[in-house]
């Protein structure tokens, strides 16, 4: 946790866990890889994303700021069917993509929404060139192709990220 990071969490009153989650969705507590696969679960499901779009770890009354590089939800795998895309995400769990919360952000990074629209999710480097293959381009527009249906990439957050 950085300098201004921590100043932030104390303005706000809320103390640091002295947690990060980087950019591939892997948790570290004061620097060292969290293997516990029971502890970020258990983190996960205690998880909160305020409306200034920083994290939260609420737990039986206690609450501490995480530290939280670009997402904490992380896609790292894709598969598609014939209607639909699923994609496993960095908490071990699976869920169907919503192709109208897709989007590019900064540096070509693809997003969408998880969790009910809840949360923004960042594809990995190896789930963004799983997805690629059914990315299309026609006139000048990149399409996710999903069945019959095909869905622009839109280049801003989508308008119905939720907020709890």
């Amino acid at each position: 946790m950085g300098k201004e990071d921590l100043k932030r969490e104390r303005e706000k009153g809320i103390p640091p866990c002295n947690i990060l989650v980087d950019e591939e969705g892997y948790w570290y507590y004061e620097g060292h890889s969290q293997i516990r696969e029971d502890f970020v679960r258990m983190f996960y499901e205690h998880l909160e994303l305020l409306e200034d779009g920083s994290y939260i770890i609420r737990i039986d009354g206690d609450i501490c700021a995480l530290t939280v590089k670009d997402t904490a939800f992380v896609v790292w795998g894709v598969d598609k069917t014939d209607s639909k895309i699923l994609l496993s995400l960095s908490d071990w769990t699976q869920e169907e993509l919503d192709p109208d919360m897709l989007w590019i952000g900064e540096n070509n990074v693809l997003y969408c929404t998880v969790k009910e629209g809840r949360y923004p999710c960042r594809f990995s480097r190896k789930a963004y060139y799983q997805i690629a293959q059914w990315i299309e381009e026609e006139e000048g527009k990149y399409l996710l192709k999903v069945g019959l249906m095909a869905y622009p990439l839109r280049r801003e957050i989508p308008s119905g990220l939720k907020r709890d």
